[in-house]
């Protein structure tokens, strides 16, 4: 992106790809970004409607296919929520870090992961359609990971 927020990137590429990027497309794509942790469809749109009072179930999720189809966010299977893509300038298959507590999620790309997964699953005849990998655990601001030299028994 170098320097670009991710809306400037996401409204360069649909321009370059002949891409429509309505209003509404972008304005949850917004409300996605600015969401502090994982949002569920019905939030989104509960926070549309505040701006939009006839936006319905549809208009969600016709945004939400079109923003997932081009890589512009990623749907987290477990949660039934969405997050934007921290890499949006090429599609990747996204790998997940979600905190038990607090609820925030770190994208990371490993493309040696992804290949590895591909690979494995070839070795047993199966051809994945795409990857999602989630992690659960606490992050550090969670669960703080003990200074090197600290003891653990008190």
């Amino acid at each position: 992106m170098s320097g670009s927020s991710p809306i400037e990137h996401v409204q360069s590429f649909c321009a370059e790809q002949g891409l429509r990027l309505t209003p509404i497309r972008r304005r949850v794509l917004e409300l996605i970004i600015e969401a502090d942790a994982p949002i569920k469809a019905y939030d989104l749109l509960d926070q549309l409607k505040k701006e939009r009072p006839g936006a319905a179930p549809p208009t969600i999720y016709r945004a939400l296919e079109f923003l997932l189809a081009h890589h512009f966010i990623h749907r987290i299977e477990t949660l039934n929520a969405y997050v934007s893509c921290m890499h949006p300038e090429h599609p990747h298959e996204g790998q997940f870090l979600i905190c038990n507590r607090c609820h925030q999620v770190v994208e990371i790309e490993d493309s040696v992961l992804s290949e590895r997964l591909s690979k494995a699953a070839a070795s047993e005849g199966f051809t994945p359609s795409h990857q999602v990998l989630e992690i659960y655990g606490c992050c550090d601001e969670c669960e703080p990971t003990p200074s090197p030299g600290a003891r653990e028994d008190g």
